[in-house]
């Protein structure tokens, strides 16, 4: 995970695919027999008699990071939420120590020599007759009547004191199991109770009673029934979600965990950093023992769910491990490389003890502690991802190759992954590429979050790779929402991923999971709260896939939709984000040489419309200026929709702000639009995007910034749909906007162990695809096949409560060498067909 380029400024936008998406449902699978209007006719020629390429068991995957609260307050099950008291301003700068504790009477965090270890720096001293009270995550602590809960407490006293503890569980209502007690003594110790709740509730609270003075920490309330009932284990109906998907591989902790941050040790020498990168060694052993750390995504991590509880949740799901360690170059805007050789040399080690970790023997050091935390069997650690999304690729593969160069020397059967940075192109892209291939890179991962439209547009993006060249993992994709228009598209791009599964090896969607109460990103896969969890139209789809891979693809083609294209047109815009900018002598000449709007604002600004009513946009010494520096996404606009084949040219100064201006052509409306950001993702680069329905992808870009008050000349010529575009007189780049938004696409594999071929179809359009399926004179195919399909309106989105986004499955009567489907507008369709 990292700040990519669709994401930093537009990833909480969920964009639908406009007209190619929208309209009616149409017939039901295999219908037949709709009207011309509502019908386009295809063709799917398979070719059973070859082989395609080989599709790994691994190829699909899930990414899993700690954020939206994927671990605290999600997956990692335990229900106290800072139960060690280790919140800090270093998370959030709403936090204290006491976050989500109410305090009855006194008690106090202390930071001090009397502590329960030193990785666990605060603890609670309490009076007698004191009570603290938990609230949990979301709106409480929730509890199943008839279900066990295990309390758990760190405890000390002075000498041989006593100190009565009273745990009670309960809700607004009255009680939610028998209050339990305990009683400390002496030193720390832990001490232990159980509950059986006697209601459900999803609002509960946990209170602690003193019967004198003491000190607590750790304070832990966990359900007993956790996935695989692991102690120290894991939300059982998250994990079990994941698990349906039968993932090929699990790659975690991040993401942003893992190159953001200071790279030194969570200890006294370094002053108990807490916003460090993710370090494995600070998450195994007792856990509290184990480090704290500021999430990057503004919150705490326990370090609860640690490393051994990763390989643990990929063995028990069947995936295979896929850690990924920091490289010393940060990311997600950090955008920093560390310069230090001895602690590069530490991080090599602990890189290299991972790995003993995973796969040593229990006579190794780290193979040892392996099997002290239960788990004596090697986790079978096959690859290694060094890195994530660094934005500095020459100063991140300077590392990366002693890196490499220390694995492949001890381990030479890890392969080690590679990255291309946070986008799907570009400088940074390019130039990590270059450098992997150089340097004959195992594998490279490669990260994008675009517009549904870009991944209609890029089915063939894997088609020309070098087939001799590093292979891709596509560790972190999808497109800009929650909608099912949104899987229709990343279920079309996934059956280009398939055709071309010898050189995309990996893949997974990401973000995986989000508390709906603590969220930083959206869209994500699954959605939870305290009590429920619920699956996105996009975990329909994955699951869909991942389900029923096959172990080859077999060739198979298809006809393409008829479609019209035509030039470029719109009206012209002027907008800001999070600048205050000033706009002068705006002109929009034809291609006949006649001028279509000029407009220097001295008459004021009659001519502009405020296309989204923010900002404050006021005619000022002569210029048009919008002098909010916090709005976002002010846009105004003139000119006339049908507007083609024409020049504009204005200038433009940024006045304040942490970004500089933007101009817009092509502009439909809001949603629909181009600009030419100069000077965005705070003043580090700049780009032409595309929006279609709010969603964004990038048509071109570099490197150039804005310098605050001084004027720049802009000019963008628009030619059919051809773009050029002109900075102070000289070429700033230029793009053609051509690549069609193929709706209909196809792939096919096949299972060996079934001997079924598997025909997956996408139909991202609002027109059923009767379509005539050729298997070939030799197919000696069985005339029935068993079916699974995903339908709905396109923008249906899965919620707590409703769940228009389901698979169906039914039989198809009617399979011959070559037979008539009728595939769902809107819809994807798996058929399974047996060969004899």
């Amino acid at each position: 995970m990292g700040l990519a380029r669709g994401r930093w400024r537009f990833g909480l936008t969920a964009g639908v695919l406009g007209s190619l998406l929208a309209g009616a449902l149409a017939a039901s699978p295999g219908a037949a027999g709709a009207g011309p209007d509502d019908t386009t006719d295809y063709t799917i020629d398979v070719d059973t008699a070859r082989t395609g390429a080989k599709i790994d068991d691994s190829m699909y995957g899930v990414f899993y990071e700690d954020i939206n609260r994927a671990a605290d307050g999600g997956l990692y099950a335990e229900l106290v939420q800072n139960r060690s008291f280790e919140y800090s301003t270093d998370d959030n700068s709403s936090y204290t120590p006491l976050t989500s504790w109410d305090v009855a009477g006194t008690a106090r965090v202390l930071n001090d020599g009397g502590r329960l270890n030193a990785r666990n720096r605060n603890y609670l001293s309490m009076e007698a007759g004191s009570s603290v009270t938990n609230s949990g995550y979301n709106t409480g602590i929730a509890v199943t009547r008839g279900k066990r809960y295990d309390f758990s407490v760190w405890a000390r006293t002075d000498a041989s004191a006593r100190a009565p503890l009273t745990i009670g569980l309960r809700d607004s209502t009255g009680d939610l199991a028998t209050a339990r007690r305990v009683t400390a003594r002496g030193g720390w110790a832990k001490y232990e109770a159980s509950f059986t709740a006697t209601r459900t509730s999803a609002n509960g609270r946990l209170t602690v009673r003193a019967g004198a003075p003491v000190a607590l920490d750790m304070i832990s309330l966990f359900p007993r029934d956790t996935y695989k009932g692991r102690e120290n284990g894991l939300r059982k109906d998250l994990a079990q979600k994941i698990a349906d998907l039968r993932p090929g591989f699990l790659r975690f902790p991040g993401g942003c965990l893992v190159n953001t941050g200071s790279h030194e040790a969570y200890d006294e020498q370094s002053g108990w950093q807490r916003k460090r990168s993710y370090q494995w060694k600070d998450t195994i052993g007792p856990v509290e023992q184990r480090a704290t750390n500021s999430n990057f995504w503004g919150y705490n991590q326990s370090y609860g769910l640690g490393y051994y509880e990763y390989f643990q949740f990929a063995e028990d799901t069947g995936a295979m491990p896929l850690p990924v360690v920091p490289a010393l170059v940060t990311g997600c805007g950090q955008n920093k490389a560390t310069d230090d050789d001895a602690l590069l040399k530490r991080h090599i080690q602990d890189t290299l003890d991972l790995i003993e970790f995973a796969n040593g023997p229990v006579t190794s050091e780290w193979g040892r502690k392996r099997a002290d935390m239960g788990h004596p069997e090697p986790f079978r650690l096959t690859h290694l991802e060094v890195g994530n999304e660094e934005n500095l690729p020459e100063a991140f593969f300077t590392r990366f190759k002693k890196f490499r160069e220390a694995i492949e020397a001890e381990y030479p059967d890890v392969t080690v992954v590679s990255n291309s940075g946070p986008d799907d192109s570009g400088s940074t892209f390019d130039t990590a590429w270059k450098l992997n291939r150089e340097a004959n890179v195992d594998m490279v991962d490669e990260h994008y979050y675009n517009s549904p439209q870009w991944f209609l547009e890029n089915n063939g993006r894997y088609d020309s790779y070098d087939r001799r060249g590093p292979k891709v993992f596509l560790g972190e994709y999808a497109s800009q929402g929650n909608r099912f228009s949104n899987a229709l598209s990343e279920a079309a791009f996934m059956t280009g991923l398939e055709r071309n599964a010898d050189v995309v090896k990996l893949a997974s969607y990401a973000p995986l999971l989000a508390n709906e109460d603590y969220v930083q990103w959206k869209p994500n896969m699954i959605w939870f709260d305290n009590d429920q969890s619920w699956g996105s139209a996009n975990y329909e789809t994955q699951k869909l896939f991942m389900r029923n891979v096959g172990d080859e693809v077999v060739p198979s083609t298809a006809s393409g939709t008829p479609a019209a294209s035509g030039p470029i047109t719109g009206a012209v815009g002027l907008s800001t984000w999070a600048t205050s900018a000033a706009y002068d002598d705006v002109k929009v000449t034809g291609e006949d040489g006649g001028t279509l709007l000029a407009d220097d604002f001295t008459a004021g600004d009659g001519q502009w419309r405020k296309a989204t009513e923010r900002g404050s946009w006021t005619v000022r010494d002569g210029a048009y200026v919008q002098s909010d520096e916090t709005a976002e996404d002010t846009l105004v606009t003139a000119g006339d929709k049908n507007w083609q084949n024409y020049d504009l040219e204005v200038k433009a100064t940024k006045k304040a702000g942490k970004e500089g201006f933007m101009v817009a052509f092509g502009v439909k409306d809001t949603g629909n639009h181009y600009w030419w950001n100069l000077g965005g993702w705070n003043n580090t680069r700049s780009a032409v995007e595309k929006s279609t329905d709010g969603a964004k992808q990038t048509m071109a870009e570099d490197g150039t910034t804005i310098d605050t008050g001084r004027s720049y000349d802009l000019r963008v010529e628009v030619r059919g749909r051809q773009v050029t575009l002109y900075l102070d007189g000289e070429k700033w780049g230029s793009f053609t906007d051509d690549k069609p938004a193929e709706p209909f696409r196809q792939v096919v594999t096949r299972d060996k162990a079934t001997g079924e071929l598997i025909v997956k179809v996408v139909n991202a359009q609002a027109a059923q695809a009767r379509t005539e399926i050729g298997l070939g004179a030799g197919a000696r195919a069985a005339p029935e096949a068993r079916v699974t399909t995903l339908t709905a309106d396109p923008a249906a989105e899965n919620t707590k409560d409703a769940r228009p986004v389901a698979p169906k499955t039914s039989t198809f009567k009617g399979v011959d060498d070559t037979f008539s489907y009728t595939f769902p507008a809107h819809s994807v369709t798996f058929l399974r067909i047996r060969t004899k």
